[in-house]
């Protein structure tokens, strides 16, 4: 069976992307598309290997209905480059860092996750590592709407090729 595979990634893999794998997989098994549509997270760096999102992320995510606590915080890896179609970073920092080490036949798959708002004019994913709540309902608000235009980003890119 052929699937579809999304990756979402910030720098530490324990705020923004965590919170976007969450939100995306909701919407994925809500559409009974887990067969066929595998969604990951990772940080460009290695700084959290193997934690949970952080306890703000997780509060505020399961106040929304989303489930963190199964994530675990991992790093790029070469062969994610390969494996996935589409790599989303929440910032520049983040895409330039991906685009440095992305082989050139792979770059098409890069793109920031904010490029699929329908709503939000946000041109990032903020980091609220450093601030107060606001900022993990921003992350969260611009997540949800990136995520409805991903939903539908994805349906049209796998039309004839998923079951």
């Amino acid at each position: 069976m052929t699937r579809y595979r999304v990756l979402f990634v910030c720098m530490g893999n324990i705020c923004r992307s965590p919170t976007a794998h969450g939100v995306f997989q909701h919407q994925v098994d809500a559409r009974g598309w887990g067969h066929w549509l595998l969604v990951d997270s990772a940080g460009t760096h290695n700084y959290h290997p193997d934690s949970p999102p952080d306890e703000r992320s997780q509060a505020h995510a399961r106040r929304r209905g989303y489930d963190l606590t199964a994530l675990r915080a991992r790093q790029v890896q070469d062969a994610d480059f390969e494996t996935f179609d589409l790599i989303l970073a929440m910032d520049h920092d983040n895409l330039a860092e991906l685009q440095a080490r992305c082989p050139s036949r792979h770059q098409s798959k890069l793109r920031r996750l904010t490029e699929f708002c329908q709503t939000h004019t946000a041109d990032v994913v903020p980091d609220p590592y450093y601030g107060g709540s606001g900022g993990f309902e921003r992350v969260l608000d611009l997540v949800e709407d990136a995520c409805a235009g991903l939903v539908l980003h994805v349906q049209e890119q796998s039309k004839g090729t998923r079951p």
